[in-house]
């Protein structure tokens, strides 16, 4: 600190030190005081006064903009009942109260429809539920235990990087490192062993492999018998699938799929790590079923090292949701699909009245959501208010009647709980709220008592704040002691019986269905560019995740690159060189990008950056123009990665 502002941010060391982050912190975070003191940081709740998008702004006083706020609301509610009022509500990984307890509260209480966050992570916690129930996930520091540790369509070099440490021990010990992605990612890089199939394609290959264990004699017929339901139609799926098979539709060596059947067959400890690459897909909730599915047929659970790597977070044991009052009976809502929420802003999905308000906080869906291109007509529609709260000015603030200013969690007193590892912090400001800011609780507050709700119900004082949080402070780090976290043997599936499961029959997906690249028929539609020709050599799109930002947060101030990443040899298929302008498009759009030639991808794959925001191209668009709002086969998942687009010279 210097003189009331942060100049370096860094990990606590000594006793303070979280023993998982071992005194050090991503990349991303040290640079977070860039965002806290951003020039572009919202200090004043503002008004638009000019046309949307111009940046044409007044400043209003708190109370000014929450009269407006509330009378439009209001106004939307007494004419058209709450369902013309949409609340898109995210907040991610930030502090627990915050996105959990007054603002969902709020429009809870007033019955507005509840926008379902399908954007990420739905699908393959849908898989782990159907799977697994409320098994915890297996502690992550305990893969040093390992000798495999499979890591399945993530990369932690980039969104877990304080697992690293615990991987390279596990392979100092003489463990195995085995990567399945698309790409040579950083964390690939590091792997023994690295295979690269054709995105899309994890569920055969995940099918295939328990079919081998199955034929060769080295499934885990033990464990299947005594925790795991619904077998014989998996095995009878599985061992319909050859390796050779799903390494011609995989696009991978045959060798290298048998070397990675006879690892998963080898005796344990072995750890899986899935991750949200898996779901991204039509066929993502496949990916995800069969690829945990995989882990039951070997049977790697019961000891130490063993399992399968999940999110971490439920463990904390505080109470986040508002309280509801009795005797007020729970209004009925609607549910929209967060992926679909630009069609029913603009009317063209069946919805019982037109949105007249939409409440935007912790998000930035200009840039994040699917199907880009519909999700701007709808922010930009002229008949609906649009309400931002924000700590900078995002793409998505830019478009707003009402942007109101955020704290960042260097400003308030919470909590957070980690996905990465077994802990929990309580927090207090370590600097003076910047400029107006306040926070999502305390704009709940306001505009509750402008809507007649009681005061006391929606306290959300800093006072209040650090009560909730008082009983919780002495036991706030590890959650969990080391070792006390073996699946099947310290926490067990919570489905009936206490049992796992591979084949649901009543359920959503009863079984992974199998299909090659390019044969699932509603992906027609994403193979005709505008010009209406057939895509002649699409490639398939990726936008992952990078060093630089967590989703789109720090893509004002340290973008990735804003480039089109393609192999040499598809490069040289379309005569592209290495800093050309490349014209990339579907039946969705077409922006110019700069090339950039890249061993790292698999062929028939291209990348661009996940999280840039639109000054990265200054074309009105980012990768997410080419996403159509399709969702998946498990929980509706977003398909981001099932993408073609044709890759071409620019003119």
């Amino acid at each position: 600190m210097e003189d009331g502002r942060i100049v370096r941010v860094d990990g606590a060391t000594g006793p303070d030190a979280n023993p998982f982050t071992d005194g050090w912190i991503c990349k991303k975070v040290k640079g977070h005081a860039a965002r806290v003191h951003s020039p572009e940081r919202i200090t004043t709740p503002l008004v638009r006064t000019g046309a949307r998008g111009a940046g044409d702004w007044r400043v209003a006083r708190w109370d000014e903009a929450l009269d407006l706020v509330a009378g439009r609301m209001h106004e939307a509610i007494a004419a058209h009942g709450p369902d013309s009022v949409v609340p898109y509500l995210y907040n991610s990984s930030t502090a627990k109260l915050e996105s959990k307890w007054l603002t969902p509260h709020l429009f809870a209480r007033l019955g507005c429809p509840e926008v379902e966050i399908t954007i990420c992570a739905a699908t393959l916690s849908a898989a782990w539920a159907r799977g697994f129930g409320g098994m915890l996930s297996a502690d992550p520091p305990d893969v040093a235990h390992a000798r495999l540790a499979l890591v399945w369509g993530t990369n932690p070099a980039v969104s877990n990087t304080h697992w690293l440490p615990h991987l390279a021990a596990m392979r100092a010990a003489g463990g195995t490192l085995v990567v399945v992605d698309p790409r040579r990612t950083g964390t690939a890089a590091r792997a023994d062993l690295h295979l690269a199939p054709r995105p899309g394609t994890d569920a055969i290959l995940a099918l295939a492999l328990g079919g081998e264990l199955w034929r060769t004699g080295r499934a885990d017929e033990a464990f299947l018998a005594a925790h795991v339901d619904g077998v014989a139609p998996w095995r009878a799926l599985a061992e319909s699938i050859p390796l050779d098979r799903a390494a011609e539709v995989c696009d991978v060596p045959l060798a290298q799929v048998r070397e990675l059947a006879d690892l998963v067959a080898a005796p344990g400890p072995a750890m899986l790590r899935p991750g949200y690459g898996l779901e991204r897909h039509r066929r993502g909730g496949s990916n995800c079923v069969a690829v945990l599915g995989l882990w039951l047929v070997a049977g790697h659970f019961g000891q130490r090292g063993s399992g399968v790597f999940l999110s971490t977070s439920g463990t904390h044991g505080v109470p986040l949701a508002a309280r509801w009052p009795e005797g007020v009976a729970r209004p009925a809502r609607r549910r929209i699909n967060m992926n679909r929420v630009a069609r029913v802003v603009l009317g063209e999905d069946p919805w019982p009245v037109p949105v007249r308000v939409m409440y935007v906080s912790g998000s930035n869906p200009a840039v994040t959501a699917v199907d880009q291109g519909r999700m701007l007509r709808a922010l930009a529609r002229r008949e609906t208010f649009l309400v931002v709260h924000e700590q900078v000015m995002t793409d998505t603030a830019r478009l707003a009647d009402v942007v109101l200013p955020a704290p960042t969690h260097f400003e308030t007193t919470d909590m957070v709980a980690s996905y990465g590892s077994y802990s929990y912090e309580i927090f207090d400001p370590v600097i003076p709220r910047v400029g107006e800011a306040r926070t999502n609780n305390e704009v709940a507050a306001g505009l509750a008592t402008r809507l007649g709700l009681p005061a006391d119900e929606f306290d959300a004082s800093p006072a209040h704040v650090a009560a909730l949080l008082a009983p919780h402070r002495a036991r706030a780090g590890a959650t969990r002691a080391p070792g006390s976290t073996v699946q099947f043997r310290d926490t067990h599936p919570t489905l009936p019986g206490g049992r796992a499961r591979l084949a649901d029959p009543d359920g959503e997906l009863p079984l992974p269905v199998v299909e090659g690249p390019g044969s699932a028929p509603d992906r027609a539609a994403s193979l005709v560019p505008s010009s209406g020709r057939a895509l002649r050599g699409a490639l398939t799109l990726l936008s992952p995740a990078t060093a630089q930002t967590i989703n789109s947060v720090f893509g004002d101030t340290a973008p990735a690159p804003a480039v089109l990443s393609i192999s040499p040899a598809d490069a040289a298929a379309r005569g592209i060189v290495d800093g050309a302008r490349v014209r990339v498009g579907n039946a969705l759009g077409s922006l110019e990008l700069t090339a950039h030639l890249d061993a790292a991808l698999r062929c028939g794959a291209c990348a661009i950056p996940k999280g840039l925001w639109m000054r990265s191209l200054d074309q009105g668009a980012t990768a997410n123009l080419f996403v159509a709002d399709d969702v998946n086969d498990l929980a509706g998942g977003a398909c981001f990665n099932d993408v073609l687009v044709e890759v071409t010279p620019a003119a």
